[in-house]
Order: C-alpha cells, then structure tokens, then sequence
C-alpha cells in the first residue's frame, strides 16, 4: 500500500466511522462516510451495486455488521440527503460540486433500492433517476441512410446483417493471438495517455480472458492503483477490439479514471465517498462516457486505423486487403449506437419481448442474433445503464470540445473532468 493511501486510511480511522445518521457533528465528510456504508451495505443485497471497493476497513467492517433491511436503507438514504441539505457547501468550487454529487449518488441509491423493492419504474424515469440523463428518442431516418450506406458497402443476397458479419469475420482475431494483439494495444493506449496524464508511478493493471459473461470487456478497480481487466470471449473478437478495449477499460479509460478519482479526491482530499464506486448512480455516465471519447482522444484522426493496419493486423495474421472497406464499414455502424438505447427501452418498459428487442437489434444494430441475444442479456442484468455508453459519449465530447480548441487544451480538459465530482448535468457547453 502506497504511503499516502497508508496516511489516508490513518486519518479516517482516527476521525471515527458514523453509521447512524443523526449523530453529532455533522459536516460533509460525515455524510460521506455514512453514504459509503450505506453503499456498501446496500451490495449486501444487490451483487452487482458495489462495482468497486478500496477504502478504509472499519466502514467495510462496519457495513458487513450493518443488519437494516432494504426500506431501512431506503430510508438512510433519504434521511442523508435531508442532513447533507442542510449543510452549506462552501464557497470553493470543487466543494460545491462534491455536495452536488454526493446528493445525486444518494438520490440514485434511493432509487435503486426502490428498484429492488419492486418499484417499476419507466426506463426513462430510471435512467433520469440514477444516472441524471435520459437518451433522447431513435431518429430512424438517419438510421435507414446509414443502412443504405452499409448497403452499398456490402451489396449481395441475403439479409443485410449477415452480409456485414461475414465482412467482419474476416477481422477476427485467432485465439491464440488474443494476447499478443491485446498487450500491444494496451500498450499502445497507455503510451499515448501518458503522453498527456501524469499517473503514478507503479499503477498497473492484470488482463484475463473470461467466459459467461453478460459484457464484453470489464475492468475491477482494486484500489492502491491496480485495477484487473477482463474479456469475455464468448464470442469472436473483432480487430477493432483490441483498440477498443484497450483504451475503454484501461487508458486513458477506467483505469485511468479510478486512479485519478483515488489519487486527486480520495488521498489527496480525503474524500472518502470516491473510494466507493456505485454502479447505478450518475457517476457511470462520466465513468462509461469518458472510456468511449477517450478512444478518439487517444486515437485521433486517422491514427487509430494507421495503427490497426500497420501493427495490430499483422500481429494478429489478418490479411489487409479489405482493410480500407472495414474501416468504412466501422464509421458507418457508428451511427447506429444509438439503437440500442431503443431495444432496451421498449423491451425494459415490456412493449417489446425478447424475440423483438433481438430482432430490432439485428435490423437496426446489424449485430448477429448471437451478439443481439448477448446485449439483451446486459438488458437484463444491467437495464438502463446502456444509455451511460453512446449518450455519455456524446455529453463528454460536447463538453471536452467546448473547453479546448488545441490537443492541449482538450487533454487538460479531460484530465480535469476525470479528477473532478461532476455529474451528466455538469457537462454542458459553457
């Protein structure tokens, strides 16, 4: 264990861990502790709540102890976001956006273990209630001009998706090359964050290959800097993957989130609720969204596919001939991300079944029915949380592009939004 995260486990161990509201005094960083009890303990109930964990032992402790059923915690969540109400935020703007965010983790915390009572709620109630965004409605016509350009692309018989997934086969990658061509995009992601973020010396992270999962790529922050990434190899693992992945759940994505999140607020602040990660609560929007943009901050222009074509493909024995139709094929489907947003909100609120969520899937996202069945089951697992991917995406480029006009300006704009409290509705243009 680092030193400073030594000290800062210290200090919060001598301060004391309140875990019933009401006590005396009461100042923010009560409320946090009590809201990372309450989040812990809420994980108790709900496997998949508490994504991940690395803060002091005696709330773990305490929260392993903690018997309230799921009204009482209901009921702990509400009575914190009374008593953090009543507490000037201060004057300095990094702690009015922490008293912000810690009212919106709660409200989420409330309204996911109303979920779990069996509160039905719409999927665009739920989404504004526990990740402070809603999707905006499909615009099909743009999704049927770009089906026509696919068309175009990849002319023949039969249906449309299949054709596609017989382009993109030819851009698997063999599985005995799996991590050869993920060390070295990884790789690649990290060196060009690093260009750009200072991270700690001695961060690292450990990559596993899975099955049976409902995703396909994960990474588990473990605290101390060290986060373990998985992917799922249920299915074929297309080139663009690599790059994908890489970047999404390491650099300059989660991993590079999470250190910046322990590093900047949790040590450095002593802010205790950032070393507790919430899964259905607005910080997944900033979390997801900015895994996604900082692909293209990463990778900009062309350089994504120059890397791909010139490193990734010829490590992974793909041939590149139709290279230069792939990556056409890619910037075409982009603009179908949102369609899924659609599936999971029509077969959430029960208008659609199964079958039609896939079907719709199939049509509108052109995955297989294999890959549409596979995002169905996250629907499952996870609902609303779909939307934090494409509709987090969007929030955050709109918002990095409106704070910089260089590379410079924007790599500072990001860094600062990955070490900051901020919510989906901070991320308006200025």
């Amino acid at each position: 264990m680092h030193r400073t995260l030594q000290r800062f486990v210290l200090v919060v161990a001598l301060a004391g861990v309140s875990c019933t509201p009401g006590s005396e005094p009461r100042d923010v960083d009560a409320v946090a502790r009590d809201y990372v009890a309450l989040v812990l303990a809420t994980g108790d109930h709900d496997p998949n709540f508490v994504d991940a964990y690395y803060g002091p032992e005696e709330i773990k402790t305490a929260a392993a102890n903690d018997a309230r059923t799921l009204v009482e915690l209901r009921e702990g969540a509400l009575l914190l976001r009374g008593e953090l109400a009543a507490i000037e935020p201060g004057d300095d703007a990094m702690d009015r956006l922490r008293h912000r965010y810690l009212d919106k983790q709660l409200a989420a915390a409330a309204a996911r273990i109303g979920m779990l009572l069996g509160e039905t709620l719409r999927f665009d109630e739920e989404t504004q209630r526990l990740y402070d965004a809603v999707a905006p409605a499909p615009d099909v016509d743009a999704y049927e001009r770009a089906l026509a350009t696919i068309e175009r692309l990849v002319p023949g018989e039969g249906p449309l998706a299949a054709r596609v997934e017989a382009l993109r086969r030819e851009f698997v990658i063999p599985p005995d090359r799996l991590q050869s061509v993920f060390d070295r995009a990884i790789a690649e992601c990290r060196d060009r964050t690093l260009r750009h973020i200072d991270l700690p010396e001695g961060e690292r992270f450990t990559l596993e290959f899975v099955t049976d999962k409902p995703w396909s790529g994960y990474n588990w922050y473990q605290g101390d800097t060290y986060s373990l990434i998985q992917v799922n190899t249920d299915l074929p693992i297309f080139i663009d993957r690599a790059v994908d992945l890489g970047c999404h759940e390491g650099y300059p994505g989660h991993h590079t989130y999470n250190v910046l999140l322990e590093r900047e607020l949790a040590i450095e602040r002593g802010w205790v609720e950032f070393t507790v990660y919430a899964l259905f609560s607005p910080q997944s929007l900033i979390a997801e969204g900015s895994a996604n943009y900082g692909i293209d901050m990463a990778f900009p222009d062309d350089a994504r596919y120059a890397f791909e074509e010139g490193v990734l493909m010829p490590l992974a024995h793909i041939p590149t001939e139709n290279a230069a139709r792939y990556r056409a094929l890619r910037e075409a489907l982009a603009e179908l991300d949102g369609a899924g947003n659609e599936a999971a909100r029509r077969y959430l609120d029960g208008d659609w079944t199964r079958a039609q969520a896939i079907e719709w899937l199939v049509e509108y996202s052109l995955s297989s029915p294999e890959r549409a069945a596979q995002r169905v089951d996250f629907f499952d697992t996870y609902r609303g949380y779909v939307i934090n991917y494409n509709l987090g995406r969007d929030r955050v480029e709109a918002y990095i592009q409106a704070h910089g006009d260089s590379e410079a300006e924007r790599w500072r704009a990001f860094k600062e939004l990955l070490g900051s409290p901020r919510l989906p509705s901070d991320l308006n243009p200025p």
